[in-house]
This record gives structure tokens, C-alpha cells and sequence, in this order.
């Protein structure tokens, strides 16, 4: 009786978290992709100072080439960094699976 009660909750909280709206997961990894474009701005500014601000978002929708394992779903950001009388952009992407978030490419240089 125990296990059937178990995995009728586990289902119950599986069937909430797939409520959730695309635009929910995409705000909701925001302050990291924020954070992450931050501290490489940071880095490459060379200014501790440099503050982010996210310019877009949305989520990335990947071709689906076998329906049976689906390619893994990722948001991408547009994140303005300033500081120090420089500013740049970066586009970050994070996996909606929570294994984090990275600033792809290289920096967009604003002058």
C-alpha cells in the first residue's frame, strides 16, 4: 500500500511540474543567466563594478528528430554587461533540466 501511495504522489508533483509555461522556466533561470553574463563580463572588463541587465529571452525550440529521446530544452538570454566605461552583450544558455548555464560565443563589444 506504501508504494502505490508513494508513486501517486511522485506522479501528482511530476503532473504540477509539467503545468509550468515555457515563459515560467525562462524567468525562472534568469538571475543565473543574469549572474553568469555578469561575471564574465567581469572578467573580461577587467571592472568588479560591471553590472547586467537582461536584454531577451526566450526559449530555444529544437528540432525534434526522434519523438522517443527528445533533444534537451534550453533557454537563451541576451545579457547587456556595463561597467567601467565599457559596455558588451552576451548570449547565455541554460538547459531547463537545471544543469546550469553558460555565455557562449564571444564578447560583443559596444562602443
Amino acid at each position: 500500500m506504501f508504494k502505490r501511495s508513494t508513486y501517486l504522489v511522485i506522479g501528482a508533483a511530476l503532473l504540477v511540474a509539467s503545468c509550468q509555461t515555457q515563459q515560467e522556466l525562462v524567468q525562472g533561470m534568469q538571475s543565473e543567466a543574469q549572474h553568469v553574463a555578469q561575471r564574465r563580463g567581469m572578467f573580461e572588463m577587467g571592472c568588479q563594478q560591471a553590472t547586467a541587465t537582461v536584454l531577451s529571452n526566450e526559449m530555444i525550440q529544437p528540432p525534434v528528430i526522434n519523438p522517443r529521446w527528445p533533444p534537451p530544452q534550453r533557454a537563451e538570454y541576451t545579457v547587456g554587461v556595463e561597467g567601467c566605461g565599457k559596455k558588451a552583450t552576451y548570449l547565455v544558455v541554460c538547459a531547463v533540466d537545471g544543469t546550469g548555464c553558460f555565455a557562449s560565443g564571444t564578447q560583443n563589444v559596444i562602443r
